[in-house]
């Protein structure tokens, strides 16, 4: 499902809404998402799952076309977890 979708489905059933105030309560939501993230804080969402991120360390690597050493700066990732409601239905035992 791509946001589109997302926001479709959510004016589909909540008729009392209009799509743009659907659409700005979406966009708010990943946004906040984002900048919490980016202040490398932890985003749990009960049922679904945890959003943090992950710091990857300077290292060696390699170029995958000629085999040369290459130096990977040090980064930060994003990392989901899922929750164990998600992990259930995903593995059909709820």
């Amino acid at each position: 499902m791509i946001r589109s979708e997302l926001i479709q489905k959510i004016a589909e059933d909540s008729p009392h809404l209009f799509q743009r105030d659907v659409e700005r309560i979406v966009n708010t939501i990943f946004e906040e998402i984002i900048e919490a993230m980016a202040r490398g804080d932890r985003v749990e969402l009960r049922g679904f799952g945890a959003f943090s991120v992950k710091k990857r360390d300077a290292r060696a690597g390699r170029n995958p076309r000629t085999g040369e050493s290459v130096s990977v700066d040090q980064k930060h990732v994003p990392f989901f977890k899922t929750g164990k409601l998600l992990r259930d239905r995903l593995n059909g035992t709820e």
